[in-house]
């Protein structure tokens, strides 16, 4: 059972998601395969790309989908090493670190959308196993990746402005504290998810106690959330099976980063407490309940995109293209002539389409007229 009891806002708020849920599965399942594909390849390059810049990774979502393509075409598990000079040249920027956190976060999300019903009962085997997943690219991380810390950690928040840091909560002590406390939280999720009648609470509370322990020496963060999409794909609902894949939670955790380290401040006072009855959770499940609102609603977003994509003429289709393999540029009308071998008329009124649905950004004027791509 919960550590704690919802209060009627919260109960009103979740009948109120519950049905929104029921709403958007039901466009979802009779969407063809192809626009599935499409809202999950939107959702995981979102989530990798705001949960890797919550811990103050540097990609952006356009680069990370040109990524994302450059490790999908032959589906290999060695494709990443044998592009990986490729791609940081390409990116042209000194991003090694960022690169290797999001082939890691790719690899962990892809196991969980992808073998989520394999895994009950959750194990801390299952979870180690998704650490070394997530840190398996990142060289410095081999000797730690799905070991317990032997370190004290803590969760810290850094400012990216000012690069002030902050202690947001003292974690648990490494080894026996650490191994217990691990032990008891699976312990309680196998025996609690499938009898409970609001998965996103339970959610809610691992992902808080997981984070409140922070078992890894590195990569808890992108871990704990990781997990929540973990956790409401087995809680046995169908409709949250159905649109999870879909949604982009970390996107807008991303957007409320400064609130986010707020409520795990809040519910915690600072410190890890080995009774989890003792942390005041009202403040984060209503921030989480409104991360979920907000990413589902992203789904409407997303499936307007695919219908626009599929109106675009073989023209602006292939100027589309020549902008996604220039992830980080912004790009003039002459250069795109160049790689398109269209007509300059063409070119603009191609460019005219896809400012308009949205997969452009137009910017300066005149002659310095330039467009980037939006993802």
């Amino acid at each position: 059972m919960l550590s704690f009891e919802p209060d009627p806002k919260i109960l009103s708020q979740l009948k109120s998601l519950q049905e929104q849920v029921v709403e958007i599965y039901q466009g979802v399942q009779a969407a063809t395969p192809e626009e599935r594909a499409y809202l999950n390849h939107c959702a995981l390059i979102s989530n990798v790309g705001a949960t890797t810049r919550i811990e103050n990774a540097v990609l952006t979502d356009v680069e990370i989908e040109w990524v994302d393509t450059e490790l999908s075409r032959d589906g290999r598990t060695t494709a990443f090493d044998e592009k990986k000079d490729y791609i940081l040249d390409k990116l042209s920027k000194d991003r090694q670190r960022s690169l290797e956190e999001v082939a890691g976060s790719r690899a962990v999300l892809s196991v969980i959308y992808h073998q989520a019903n394999e895994m009950p009962p959750l194990s801390e085997t299952i979870i180690r196993g998704l650490h070394h997943e997530l840190l398996q690219f990142y060289p410095p991380a081999q000797r730690y990746a799905g070991v317990y810390k032997t370190v004290i950690n803590k969760v810290i928040s850094r400012n990216k402005a000012t690069g002030e840091e902050r202690t947001v909560l003292e974690p648990t002590d490494p080894g026996v504290m650490t191994e217990t406390a691990m032990h008891e939280l699976v312990s309680w999720y196998n025996g609690t998810i499938r009898e409970q009648t609001w998965p996103l609470l339970a959610a809610v509370e691992f992902t808080f106690r997981f984070l409140a322990i922070h078992p890894f020496q590195d990569g808890n963060g992108r871990m704990g959330r990781a997990l929540f999409l973990l956790i409401l794909l087995q809680a046995g609902d169908k409709y949250l099976e159905g649109v999870v894949p879909c949604m982009a939670m970390d996107r807008h955790i991303e957007q409320n980063r400064a609130r986010y380290y707020s409520v795990l401040h809040q519910a915690s006072e600072g410190r890890y407490r080995p009774d989890p009855r003792d942390y005041q959770y009202a403040g984060l499940v209503t921030f989480f309940l409104k991360i979920f609102a907000a990413a589902l609603q992203d789904i409407r977003v997303y499936r307007e995109r695919f219908r626009s994509l599929n109106e675009l003429s073989e023209a602006s289709v292939k100027v589309l293209a020549c902008f996604k393999s220039l992830p980080e540029r912004q790009i003039k009308v002459a250069e795109i002539e160049v790689h398109t071998k269209l007509p300059r008329r063409t070119i603009q009124f191609a460019l005219k389409k896809l400012t308009g649905a949205g997969f452009l950004q137009r910017q300066g004027k005149a002659a310095g007229v330039r467009y980037r791509l939006v993802f």
